[in-house]
Order: structure tokens, then sequence, then C-alpha cells
């Protein structure tokens, strides 16, 4: 994606810290020559060499899934907080704008075997049963329900490229403090989201 160099963020542990928390996100590949993007869970992983990869599935059922493993690489896109920037809170006259945190990774993705999907669907509802009031397991759930996941293709996505987008009003550090104060003042959770990260970014 098109960075402009002061929005862009190469600081790798954190943009780690963005992905497992931001882990909700769309793969995108070619299906019958036009881009085609599903919405799924992407996991940042290791793999057994180290090295960081994204693991998911999606719906045998579903199109992209025909194609997966038979093209170049992939791209996997993550957004995070955004919020409109009024430019009423400038000092200067300037056009509005909008603040956002945004990732985009590329790799070459290989499908997993039945056993390696199971296995990274085991992972995947344990990490999200933790906060549950009631937690439930896969472990305890019968040979007929874990049999859907004959309906699903696994994959892991070898990283080769992280992009990053902070776009956190960095041109602007004389109205940043004016920025912050009126996006914290603001009801929706994004804008209070950006004015903590502006806040971060200032340290």
């Amino acid at each position: 994606m098109y960075i402009p160099p002061y929005y862009e963020n190469k600081d790798l542990p954190e943009i780690k810290k963005f992905l497992v928390e931001n882990s909700f996100g769309i793969l995108v590949n070619v299906v019958d020559n036009k881009p085609w993007g599903t919405h799924i869970p992407l996991e940042l992983e290791k793999d057994k060499d180290g090295r960081d990869i994204l693991v998911g599935h999606i719906a045998r059922a579903n199109p992209q899934s025909k194609v997966l493993g038979q093209t170049g690489e992939v791209l996997c896109i993550f957004n995070g907080p955004h919020a409109y920037v009024s430019s009423s809170w400038y000092k200067e006259e300037e056009v509005p704008t909008w603040n956002y945190i945004a990732v985009h990774v590329y790799g070459k993705l290989n499908l997993l075997t039945e056993e390696e999907t199971m296995a990274s669907m085991y992972r995947l509802v344990e990490k999200y049963e933790k906060g549950s009031k009631n937690p439930i397991s896969l472990h305890n759930m019968s040979p007929k329900t874990l049999r859907q996941v004959k309906g699903v293709v696994g994959f892991q996505i070898l990283i080769s490229d992280i992009q990053a987008t902070y776009k956190l009003s960095q041109t602007r550090p004389e109205d940043h403090a004016m920025i912050i104060s009126e996006l914290e003042e603001r009801e929706d959770s994004g804008s209070k989201a950006i004015a903590q990260n502006m806040q971060g970014n200032q340290q």
C-alpha cells in the first residue's frame, strides 16, 4: 500500500502486537481474474523453523478455497482504529483528514492437512474462550461435531513483507494537543483509541 514516509511504522514488535490484538483480517487473492476477499481470523504464530506465519481457515464452499496455494503471494489486511479529524482543530487553515492504523501482510500460502487444521482450531478456540464466563473446549465436543473440520480448508502464510501505516497527525505536532483533546470528547471507541495512540506516539 502507499505509505508516506512520515506515517510508516517499522517497529516490528509493535506491529506484531497489533496483529495479535487485531487478528480479524481480510485474506485477499485472485479468483477467476477478480480480486476476492474473505473476512476471517488470521493468527500470528511461528512455524517449526521459528519464522513468522499467519494461520487461518476458510469454508471449503468458498470459491477462494479452490485457488489457495496455486497463486503467488496473498495479501492479508488488518484494520485498527480510525477517526475523522476536523481541521477546525488546527491553528491554521487546512482541509480535514482521517487518522487510522492499518497493516498489510504479504506471504506465500501453503495448505494444512486436516490434522494440522484441527490443531489450529483447538488453539484458536482456547485463545478466545479464555475471557468467556463459561468457556467451552473442543476437547469436550463429540466426534460428530468435530467432523465439521472437513468443511473447511486450513492454511498457513509464510510472511514475506509487512507494511504498516500509523497515520496519527505526525505532520501537525503543533495541533496534537487539540486533536487529542477533541477526539477524547467523542463517544465512539475509534476516536478514543486514535487519541490514545497519538499520545503513545508522542512518548
